[in-house]
């Protein structure tokens, strides 16, 4: 009993940057998506045609090769990061490449009458998004960002590569030091708490804006 208390301890330390990692990617991402998608929308073709290369890239791309890339090859042009800000400024640019693509249908789903709409009214264009468009985006797009926010706390796991104390690297050191497989369990149940709390705020939101 004393083993297993120990070992959850020391893997609660590892969780401890897994949640770093989710938390700050999340607060980042979201609204670098949200203005990657208006720029992607834009008139103004040299922006349009730029965030649509970069969400692309981002896509088009693996994550573990996206993180290499920040970690290695940075470094070899002198740009040192510490290793979290290298893990964080990597899933921030691959999730909010995912997220921009989210927001977009999101907007493009709002029939252009609304638009038509506000412009009658006198809005501008800010105005139009912030009073009309977006609270209607959010309802919309609720489902898929539940879904890539789910994806994420189980990306967080890739950060291993970068020799961080993650909960998956402590997990497997205690496999090792240990010969047990019960880390691995432990980290599975660590896991699935995260994204069952995240499933059931999802759904409460849901219900929220799916009364409107």
């Amino acid at each position: 009993m004393d083993n297993l208390l120990s070992m959850v301890l020391q893997m609660a330390e590892g969780c401890e940057i897994t949640l770093q990692i989710f938390f700050i990617t999340l607060v980042l991402a979201l609204p670098l998506g949200l203005l990657a998608s208006l720029a992607r929308l834009s008139e103004w073709r040299p922006l349009s045609a730029l965030m649509e290369f970069y969400i692309w890239l981002m896509r088009g791309t693996p994550l573990m090769l996206q993180l290499l890339f920040v970690y290695f090859a940075l470094p070899m042009v002198g740009i040192l990061l510490p290793d979290l800000a290298a893990a964080l400024l990597a899933f921030t640019l691959n999730y909010a490449a995912y997220f921009a693509e989210i927001f977009r249908s999101g907007i493009q789903a709002i029939p252009k009458g609304q638009y038509e709409a506000a412009q009658t009214l006198g809005l501008s264009y800010p105005q139009t998004m912030r009073r009309i468009i977006l609270p209607q985006v959010i309802r919309i797009v609720l489902p898929p960002v539940s879904n890539e926010t789910i994806n994420l706390v189980k990306d967080t796991s890739l950060i291993y590569i970068l020799a961080m104390n993650d909960l998956l690297r402590v997990a497997r050191t205690i496999v090792q030091r240990d010969f047990d497989m019960t880390p691995f369990l432990v980290a599975a149940v660590f896991y699935l708490a995260m994204t069952f709390v995240l499933t059931w705020g999802f759904k409460r939101l849901e219900a929220h804006y799916g009364r409107y």
